[in-house]
């Protein structure tokens, strides 16, 4: 068990979660004091002892539900226990008769019932919350509709689509809230609603038995380790934000926030906690002749750092929208450590849309009113870097001073357009620094229509941003 244990704890480190040695030794203590054949105690005291943030959950769930798959066979609920809430009522005659007939044939998965037979008991299971039941439906739907092929190299994703397909469980919710209608008088508002919710409830339950069937056939097939480096979730921090699918969008946006305090509180204590500054001789040497000359309690010149100004382009185009959308966010949660924030968005025009964010409290409905009410395309729609750094310097170049820091957004794909460079050199004689965050793995850069390395000669850096864990580490330094 402690090899397992190792090996879990492997994977959690490679997916991106902080675990310490400290923690992997109160795991393995941890384990001592519940029954290891029970999979919800193990899981519970291993989550507690290993995982520090709520945004880490589902990445430890999926390693858990690899590496210990198959161990839980014994454990697994019996056909009597029922999901949480009351079961409502339904017509499933028809499964529960196959169930009985088949109950031997089920314990040893020697049949596997027809189409008509198996839709009986997806029906039946949803309407009685049966989570056995449950179990008993994803194993012969996985048998029967999954396709799985042993050795081929396909991720569990493919196989879940194909399954949940042929199971067709929108249709069966309407089927259910049409069943499950009140007779003689039409549903009310909050009836149809705790209806529908239970109904959808018990659906995704039932998604997440039949993802977890498929990866303990996978497990059965390949091993824990190889099927973990295929369906490994990364943390929220390690997400790459040009790349990432609605529901990591979201898994993003959720981070963000906690993130933001975060590192609003990490700045404060590092202003307040700063080095002492420079030795002050002169003070120093009028404090010791208390001391007969001798320098007991040196006196510092204590620095007086000040906030910086920002002044943010960000590149609202395209899949680079997310990205800056996430950088203007975090820069504005944190606006405090700053003497002034103005911020630009770009794609060809450029607009100011500072106003957006004094105008609301919260930074992320600002953001979401720029793709709405910014004036941000001049022609096709297309990035123009060149002509929006002429633009801005026509038209703001006098709100560049030696207390600013330009920090720009994007990718600088210019779709072959003339860059303008002259016009960033011009921008970085009057700045006190100027950034470019660039999303886009650094072998990408200069590649096709890239003109990064055209402007990053009049840049103090130009730094890869690809996740928020690499946008904390940048704001934190420029703060």
């Amino acid at each position: 068990m402690l090899e397992l244990l190792s090996g879990f704890v492997e994977e959690l480190r490679s997916a991106g979660l902080p675990v310490s040695t400290t923690e992997h030794i109160d795991a393995a203590r941890a384990i001592h004091h519940v029954p290891i054949e029970n999979r919800e105690e193990l899981k519970a005291a291993l989550g507690i002892t290993l995982v520090k943030s709520a945004w880490h959950w589902p990445t430890f769930e999926t390693a858990f539900d690899v590496y210990f798959a198959n161990r839980f066979n014994s454990a697994e609920p019996k056909e009597t226990e029922h999901l949480d809430g009351a079961a409502i009522e339904g017509d499933g005659a028809t499964g529960k008769t196959w169930l009985r007939s088949h109950t031997s044939a089920i314990d040893g998965g020697l049949d596997v019932p027809s189409s008509e037979e198996l839709a009986a008991l997806l029906y039946e299971a949803l309407v009685s919350g049966d989570v056995g039941l449950m179990r008993t439906v994803a194993r012969h739907a996985v048998t029967r509709y999954a396709g799985v092929e042993p050795g081929r190299p396909v991720g569990g994703t493919y196989y879940l689509y194909r399954t949940l397909r042929k199971l067709d469980l929108d249709a069966v919710l309407e089927r259910l809230m049409l069943t499950a209608r009140p007779s003689g008088r039409p549903w009310t508002a909050l009836e149809e609603r705790l209806a529908r919710d239970e109904y959808q409830f018990r659906i995704d339950e039932l998604r997440k038995v039949i993802e977890a069937e498929i990866r303990r056939r996978l497990v059965l097939d390949r091993g824990a380790r190889a099927l973990a480096k295929s369906i490994r979730k990364p943390s929220p921090e390690d997400i790459e934000v040009m790349h990432a699918t609605r529901e990591e969008l979201a898994m993003l946006h959720r981070a963000l926030r906690p993130l933001s305090r975060k590192l609003a509180a990490k700045l404060v204590r590092r202003r307040r906690h700063g080095h002492r500054g420079h030795l002050d001789f002169r003070a120093t040497i009028r404090r010791s002749l208390s001391t007969g000359g001798a320098p007991i309690d040196p006196r510092f010149r204590h620095p007086r750092p000040s906030k910086p100004e920002i002044v943010v382009l960000a590149d609202i185009s395209g899949s680079v929208a997310s990205f800056a959308r996430f950088t203007l966010h975090l820069v504005y949660a944190i606006s405090s450590q700053f003497t002034r924030v103005r911020s630009f968005a770009f794609v060809d025009g450029i607009d100011e849309v500072t106003r957006l964010f004094e105008e609301c409290d919260d930074p992320a409905e600002s953001v979401a009113r720029i793709s709405t009410e910014a004036d941000v395309s001049w022609i096709d729609g297309h990035s123009d870097y060149g002509h929006m750094l002429v633009v801005f310097s026509e038209r703001w170049r006098r709100s560049i001073t030696s207390r600013t820091s330009l920090l720009i957004l994007g990718d600088a794909r210019n779709n072959y357009h003339a860059t303008h460079a002259e016009v960033l050199a011009d921008l970085k004689r009057r700045a006190r620094h100027v950034y470019w965050l660039n999303p886009e793995p650094r072998e990408y850069w200069d590649s096709g229509d890239s003109a990064i390395s055209a402007y990053a000669p009049y840049c103090d850096a130009v730094v890869e941003c690809r996740n928020l864990r690499q946008l904390e580490q940048f704001v934190s330094e420029l703060a």
